[in-house]
């Protein structure tokens, strides 16, 4: 499996993992709306560190670049949005991809409450327009990002994939179920070997604006108070991105394979196992900031949920791969990439 799509490739999963892939000479084809939903100049930045021209793109839509080394692999970029349905069909039938790696989504639990317009565009309709791809095409792998989301307000910890998820707390939630439904039936009907992943709050250089993390370093670097939201009583696994591409990377050559008359079909949990309390993470932030946080204290939000917590035995079980980075470690490394990115 040498040519890989990955969707999303200007988002923060989507590079760090399309650089990865490169580096051990796969050939990339990213894709990616680059949409104003946080900053365009931080997704940008980021396809020029995989060597794609910003302006170029701004004026053209499109770019290719190449690796340097021994036997450099490609990668090239499309803009274009997932729910373009005629650019995504072209797409498909001028390359014939050996998987693809579907990570573009419209995100945010919080954003899904008010814009769900946007979310089932992005997340459903793209959705559909992705795997119908990889049925035209009869691509060997597709792995797809769900979300620990959709487990919803699920009181038994630590979550665990066998357990029910029909009580999504946010559309967001829903559209991610729906996207592993959806996996299911194109496995089922057409034998499309799928993999879903529910991340668990990835965290990390080059991250996004809108994550817990980025925004109390943004407001605490403009002296201004941080929202602490059910008053500081909630719990995260949190999962450093390095953890997260090595998973994928890992997976890619290794499709389910059928049993009998069974769908080639899986889902895993991708977490760190080890939940953090949000009180402690804000210490932790704010010690390697080197800055003390006001703090406003605020009631539970709609769409939250109080912890998240991952088993990731099935996923150690097939890959041989747990997380490695802790908490500690993990800041730290977001912290001295801040601190460089904003001068």
């Amino acid at each position: 499996m040498k040519r890989i799509l990955v969707t999303g490739a200007a988002g923060f999963i989507g590079y760090h993992l399309s650089k990865r892939l490169l580096s051990e000479q796969y050939d990339v084809t990213g894709l990616d709306s680059v949409n104003d939903y946080y900053s365009r100049d931080l997704k940008f930045g980021r396809l020029e560190q995989l060597g794609i021209d910003r302006s170029y793109l701004e004026k053209r839509g499109e770019g290719t670049a190449e690796t340097g080394g021994k036997g450099a692999s490609k990668f090239s970029f499309v803009k274009a949005d997932l729910s373009d349905r005629d650019t995504l069909e072209e797409l498909f039938e001028n390359h014939e991809f050996d998987a693809v790696i579907n990570l573009a989504a419209q995100a945010g639990v919080r954003y899904s409450l008010d814009h769900h317009h946007d979310s089932t565009a992005s997340n459903v309709e793209g959705f559909l327009n992705i795997i119908e791809g990889c049925r035209r095409t009869e691509v060997r792998h597709l792995i797809y990002a769900s979300s620990s989301s959709v487990y919803g307000a699920n009181a038994e910890v630590p979550f665990n994939t066998a357990d029910r998820v029909d009580q999504p707390v946010s559309l967001y939630a829903a559209t991610k179920r729906a996207n592993e439904l959806m996996a299911h039936t194109y496995s089922h009907l057409y034998k499309i070997p799928s993999t879903g992943l529910r991340f668990f709050t990835v965290y990390g250089p080059w991250g996004r604006p809108d994550m817990a993390y980025y925004k109390f370093a943004n407001l605490m670097r403009e002296d201004k108070p941080i929202d602490v939201y059910n008053n500081g009583k909630m719990s995260r696994d949190f999962t450093y991105i390095d953890d997260i591409v090595e998973s994928i990377v890992r997976l890619l050559p290794n499709p389910p394979v059928p049993e009998g008359d069974s769908a080639p079909t899986q889902l895993f949990n991708i977490g760190n196992g080890s939940p953090v309390n949000l009180l402690e993470f804000i210490e932790i932030l704010e010690e390697k900031l080197g800055m003390t946080a006001e703090k406003n204290m605020m009631p539970m939000q709609p769409g939250d949920v109080e912890r998240t917590w991952a088993d990731v035995d099935d996923l150690y079980d097939y890959i041989g791969y747990r997380p490695q980075v802790g908490i500690e470690t993990g800041i730290t490394e977001f912290v001295n990439w801040y601190k460089d990115y904003y001068r």
